[in-house]
């Protein structure tokens, strides 16, 4: 039989005791119809046990919708190489994005998409539990405090999102239009370094790494 698609992302977020279960559900989840007709993969991200990180993205690529995981592209490279390079491994990281699905022709998510999507990242918040969240472009940067928020008023250290310190940052994306010389680059990689600082911060006061299950 076939499973019933999911209307109602926020009653079934809330459902979710798992971050493996919310997946499950978020697969099936058709709340925006035009972006579940046109996607191919609901990317819902990935989560390795113990992260102590979140990193949340605007909403999958190209690569992403046929991998089904995030930043695997150009963008997730760049990621890989500064997340190693301030001691943050990727398989150490959990990485998601505001909005599950591809919008068509990689357009920007509609504010209306981002707020139908957004039960199943607050459920992920909460289950990853992580010390630190990262909001990585302008789209998370919104998601986490709130609309007509921009980049350079508020990167870096931007106070809490869910009572977790919040770091606001470009997007790799940026950091790769704007070139090894420009400004998002450094941008994301002094931010990148805030994240681990912090991420060590909380280690240290809690006990060894891993030690939050």
């Amino acid at each position: 039989m076939a499973e019933l698609a999911v209307l109602d992302p926020a009653a079934a977020a809330s459902a979710a005791p798992t971050v493996d279960l919310l997946a499950h559900a978020a697969n099936r989840c058709v709340a925006c119809a035009d972006l579940a007709v046109t996607r191919t993969r609901v990317v819902v991200g990935d989560f390795p046990p113990g992260a102590d990180v979140l990193l949340v993205g605007e909403a999958p690529g190209a690569q992403e919708d046929a991998t089904g995981r995030p930043f695997v592209g150009k963008a997730g490279q760049l990621l890989d190489r500064l997340l190693d390079e301030v001691g943050l491994p990727r398989e150490r990281v959990a990485v998601t994005n505001v909005v599950k699905c591809r919008p068509p022709g990689n357009r920007k998510p509609r504010r209306v998409e981002v707020q139908r999507c957004r039960p199943w990242l607050e459920r992920q918040v909460l289950l990853v539990d992580p010390v630190v969240v990262c909001a990585l472009g302008g789209t998370a940067a919104e998601w986490a405090l709130g609309p007509g928020v921009r980049i350079t008023a508020v990167r870096g250290s931007a106070g809490t999102y869910a009572g977790r310190p919040l770091v606001v940052t470009y997007h790799p994306s940026a950091a790769i239009r704007f070139g090894p010389r420009g400004a998002p680059l450094a941008a994301l990689r002094e931010d990148l370094a805030t994240v681990a600082a912090l991420a060590a911060l909380a280690a240290r006061s809690d006990g060894a790494p891993g030690d939050r299950g």
